[in-house]
């Protein structure tokens, strides 16, 4: 298996799954244990947890759509990557990426039975405290990402 190119499908997978509002096929890209640590601090464990912590905010509001840009995927062991990538999410019905909820990604990778699946996931805001510059460049890369058509 090619684990840059495997380990970028699964997090275009996981964005996509989001994107439809589908917590079960969310779910079902991580492992039994799996974890995750949302943009809010929250933090939930267990492929059963995190379909019921989605399917949550799927039913009370439609969520913005994400738009990500991988920055890097590196192996960490024979079987574990690690995958960094900065997002940005298009609030519903519009076509710019909101500069207020950009993120940054993090996505811990292990391979199993022929397949990869997300051990953790984590979204950290990227606010950057008093660096105006740096959140305007990043809202243009990644409006660049959803301008082109990809997630």
């Amino acid at each position: 298996m090619n684990a840059p190119a495997d380990v970028e499908a699964l997090y275009r997978a996981l964005l996509a799954g989001w994107n439809r509002r589908d917590a079960a096929a969310w779910g079902d890209l991580f492992t039994s244990n799996g974890s995750l640590v949302g943009f809010d601090g929250s933090q939930v464990d267990s492929r059963r947890a995190i379909v019921a912590h989605l399917a949550g905010i799927f039913a009370d509001h439609e969520p913005a759509a994400y738009v990500g840009k991988v920055k890097e995927v590196r192996p960490l062991a024979p079987g574990v990557a690690l995958l960094r990538a900065v997002a940005g999410m298009v609030p519903p019905r519009a076509s710019a990426v909101e500069p207020s909820v950009n993120t940054v990604h993090v996505l811990v990778a292990v391979e199993g039975d022929g397949a990869w699946r997300v051990a953790h996931f984590q979204a950290t805001p990227a606010s950057f405290h008093g660096r105006p510059e740096a959140v305007e460049a990043l809202t243009v890369e990644l409006q660049a990402e959803f301008d082109a058509g990809r997630i």
